[in-house]
């Protein structure tokens, strides 16, 4: 049952972004509005999912992650249904950001309930599995929303994900959680304090992160600059208070880990690689190689696949080679993969576009499971929300960060090549070679590069 909360949970989240990319022009059409009100149904979601994602986090930690992931899917779904009820744009705008508000909510707790529910050495497979339906949920996303919207419109996107939220919802509000495998209580004891003022902090230094990545390519520097501004000041504010603070949002052995850094930084730099490429591709695709959404859709589709059959794969090379080897392999084959797209030209055939998607899927998927196990099993029972509030965080501002990188460099890009903002995306790529060195080596033993006391106390704890 946990197993399948979270990853149904994962895949709700994953559909609705997919179906609702699909559903845009339609929408537009609909409630005849303009191209930036319509934007702003994906950056007012963004925003308010970024900003909240780790008090969330906290939140399941004091209160249980089971009953704070009945509360975000039996939101996010009613939500849902309320768009497609929406008789205008300001009404789906303030919906998406109560969509993103109980998203917040939900994303942590398919985390933290693995965490609650299995052995931290045996996390892998589960979290494969959760990665396998995020890529399938990925591929089907166009396919599922482009038969709704041709054939019932747009707003029946929306309605697609009322009943399975309401089903899980409710079953998790019946079944008893599972025991801790460490302690063999239901849950772990909860937080002293939610460190509101830090919660706070934080929440503007994210909100403003992810606004100004997204505004960047249209704004100017002025603006821009300023909102990195913010980001520093409330950033800092943020890292003093928790040094001091009795109960801090973000605890010490997370806060102070170095392994954990490094696999968030590692989350980072891979999804903005796969994502930036993704975007910058379709472009290319569609509009140098004359394809159309559907071809488009078709030459990408190896790396969905691979996505979907590489995860499960990635668990067993976890547990045979370790954290370290297996996020170097996958670092490699993600960063070759973006190399060879950045090769394309306009005599290209589908054969190389296919090997790209291909070496991305399987390095994006082998990376985000050990990258992930990384982080939420070196963590404490107690902290397994917050440790997956920074997992889904790190999963929300890497793909905006790419996707700016490449539509600022394809904006002053002559001609239409594609090669120099990929280069630059397989630079972020390449950037996970060295983090991975931070992480622990064979099979789950504890790097020695630079670890904390935090890092080697928690993966004792873990093993």
């Amino acid at each position: 049952m946990t197993l399948a909360s979270s990853v149904v949970g994962a895949v709700i989240v994953a559909l609705d972004g997919t179906v609702l990319t699909v559903a845009q022009p339609t929408l537009q059409r609909g409630l005849n509005t303009s191209f930036a009100q319509v934007q702003w149904t994906s950056t007012a979601y963004l925003i308010a999912v970024a900003g909240l994602l780790v008090f969330a986090g906290r939140l399941g930690d004091r209160y249980g992650h089971q009953r704070v992931f009945a509360l975000g899917i039996l939101g996010f779904g009613a939500a849902s249904a309320g768009i497609g009820l929406a008789p205008g744009i300001g009404w789906v705008i303030a919906l998406r950001v109560a969509q993103g508000v109980f998203g917040a909510l939900l994303q942590p707790a398919t985390l933290g309930m693995l965490r609650a529910a299995y052995p931290p050495d045996r996390l892998g497979m589960p979290i494969a599995l959760r990665t396998s339906a995020i890529g399938l949920a990925a591929v089907a996303g166009p396919l599922v929303g482009g038969v709704l919207v041709s054939h019932f419109g747009w707003r029946s996107v929306f309605f697609l994900n009322v009943l399975p939220a309401l089903v899980m919802g409710v079953a998790a509000l019946t079944v008893r959680a599972p025991a801790d495998p460490e302690t063999g209580t239901v849950r772990p004891e909860p937080a002293d304090g939610l460190d509101v003022p830090g919660a706070c902090l934080l929440t503007v230094a994210l909100a403003a992160l992810v606004h100004t990545l997204v505004a960047a390519p249209d704004t100017g520097r002025p603006a821009t600059m300023a909102g990195l501004a913010v980001v520093a000041a409330s950033g800092a504010a943020f890292v003093h208070r928790e040094r001091r603070a009795a109960s801090p949002l973000v605890p010490a052995e997370v806060l102070g880990s170095a392994t954990i850094g490094a696999a968030l930084g590692i989350l980072v730099a891979a999804s903005a690689a796969m994502l930036g490429t993704l975007f910058a591709a379709s472009y290319f695709l569609q509009g140098t190689l004359g394809l159309d959404p559907l071809e488009t859709g078709l030459r990408a589709l190896p790396g969905g696949v691979m996505m979907v059959l590489g995860a499960p794969v990635a668990a067993v090379l976890l547990r045979r080679l370790g954290p370290r080897r297996t996020t170097v392999a996958g670092t490699l084959a993600l960063t070759l993969g973006v190399l060879l797209l950045a090769r394309l030209d306009e005599t290209s055939t589908a054969l190389p576009v296919a090997a790209g998607f291909l070496l991305l899927g399987a390095g994006f998927a082998t990376v985000m499971v050990t990258a992930t196990a990384v982080v939420v099993r070196h963590v404490s029972a107690a902290s397994a929300g917050v440790a997956g509030g920074l997992q889904q965080t790190a999963m929300n501002i890497g793909p905006t960060l790419g996707i700016t990188v490449a539509a600022t460099l394809m904006a002053v890009t002559p001609g239409a090549a594609i090669g120099p903002p990929l280069v630059a995306l397989a630079a972020f790529s390449a950037t996970g070679i060295l983090l991975a060195l931070r992480l622990p080596g064979h099979k789950g033993t504890v790097s020695t590069v630079q670890g904390s006391p935090d890092d080697v106390s928690s993966a004792r704890a873990g093993r």
